[in-house]
């Protein structure tokens, strides 16, 4: 793989990876305690926001057409700036309506990217080689979410929230310039469809996708809300807790791609579904602060495995498919995730435990549904074979 971390996409690729994830993780660890001790905010104003903050993502099928006019690659940088413009303001407005807006631009940086992201990936990379990009991927974003953890642990007691999402957003807005100026792409890539696509033959990768973001809502809408709110976790805690994940997938993520290439997408994705029922249920069980801990440290590890529905449709899609696909699957992953933030918030009002028994559902369903990956690959090869002779 030696010849892949040369490649200029993948520098690139991963530069940007790694801004998004700072960017992203510094919101992340300073929201929860900003929203509760600087705004006043509750779990029902929190799902709301978090509502708000999926909206890009199912915006996120106007890529296709955006990229009309914007190189894919340059769109990805254009996006970590707006990303980083997000973060950089968060702070300069305590207000619901403020932070709803800010978490709407920044939220639009990180989904376009993660569009153009995936896209560029499977593009340039085989089947063969992007589940390792992938997994190298998210390592280097884990190395860098630990820096950025480190960074915010060190400066939260001398500076406030607003000079810490000023600093960290301005640094991000710069690496974005940066990438605008670069150039990583090559000439044998298989020129991509302008156009939506839906194909009929795509409907498990459509299906599995929707339920994948029904289910990372519990967990990043939630999660973290259930250890901060019930748990009282400080902002140190959730920092170091924060580390503590990314420093297990440094090490984990590469070897989940590699299982990927060697075990297929059906038996890794049946692991991770199998161990969210349990997951959740425990989530709404549990009263030991140390053992949520560890539930969410379990969660964010199987979250990674995600990345087995993606290398999923590079097997049974068209090479032409793979950007309009990837970002109509965005606009899918985020149809639920608009939704049930909203829900989830009533509901965590009621008891908050309905929320997570709901996730142990979804995750069952999933379950269920992967049982046919294998066989949808068969016959993407029969195909493929039958259209060759």
């Amino acid at each position: 793989m030696q010849n892949v971390k040369q490649d200029r996409m993948f520098i690139f690729l991963a530069v940007m990876s790694i801004a998004s994830t700072v960017g992203l993780q510094a919101w992340r660890t300073l929201f929860n305690n900003f929203a509760v001790e600087v705004v006043g905010l509750g779990g029902d104003h929190i799902g709301m926001i978090q509502s708000v903050r999926e909206i890009p993502g199912f915006l996120a099928l106007l890529v296709v057409f955006v990229a009309l006019v914007i190189k894919e690659h340059r769109l990805s940088a254009l996006s970590i700036s707006v990303l980083g413009a997000g973060v950089a303001l968060t702070g300069f407005f305590p207000s619901y309506l403020g932070v709803v807006l800010t978490t709407l631009l920044m939220s639009f940086g990180f989904h376009y990217f993660e569009t153009t992201n995936q896209s560029l990936t499977l593009q340039y990379f085989d089947k063969h080689t992007s589940p390792w990009v992938m997994g190298k991927l998210r390592s280097y974003s884990s190395a860098s979410a630990i820096i950025i953890g480190a960074i915010i642990l060190v400066v939260s007691s001398y500076l406030s929230y607003v000079a810490m999402f000023a600093i960290l957003g301005s640094l991000i807005i710069g690496v974005g310039i940066w990438g605008a100026l670069q150039n990583p792409t090559r000439d044998d890539v298989v020129p991509q469809h302008k156009k939506m696509i839906f194909r009929k033959r795509y409907g498990l990768y459509y299906f599995l996708t929707f339920m994948a973001g029904a289910r990372r809502q519990i967990f990043v809408a939630f999660a973290v809300f259930l250890l901060v709110e019930k748990f009282q976790f400080s902002v140190k805690e959730i920092t170091l807790l924060f580390m503590l994940n990314n420093a297990i997938n440094y090490f984990l993520s590469p070897l989940i791609g590699k299982a990927i290439i060697r075990f297929g997408e059906q038996k890794v994705l049946s692991t991770e579904y199998l161990s969210l029922i349990f997951i959740f249920i425990a989530y709404a069980t549990v009263e030991s602060k140390a053992i949520i801990a560890v539930l969410y440290i379990l969660d964010h590890i199987f979250f990674n495995f995600s990345m087995g529905i993606r290398t999923f449709f590079q097997k049974i899609g068209d090479p032409a498919h793979m950007a309009p696909t990837m970002a109509v699957g965005f606009t899918i992953n985020h149809i639920a995730a608009v939704v049930i933030p909203v829900l989830g918030g009533l509901a965590w009002i009621i008891d908050y435990r309905i929320p997570f028994i709901a996730g142990a559902i979804m995750s069952l369903i999933s379950l269920l549904a992967i049982q046919f990956i294998s066989r949808n690959i068969q016959e993407a090869e029969l195909k493929h074979q039958t259209d060759c002779g």
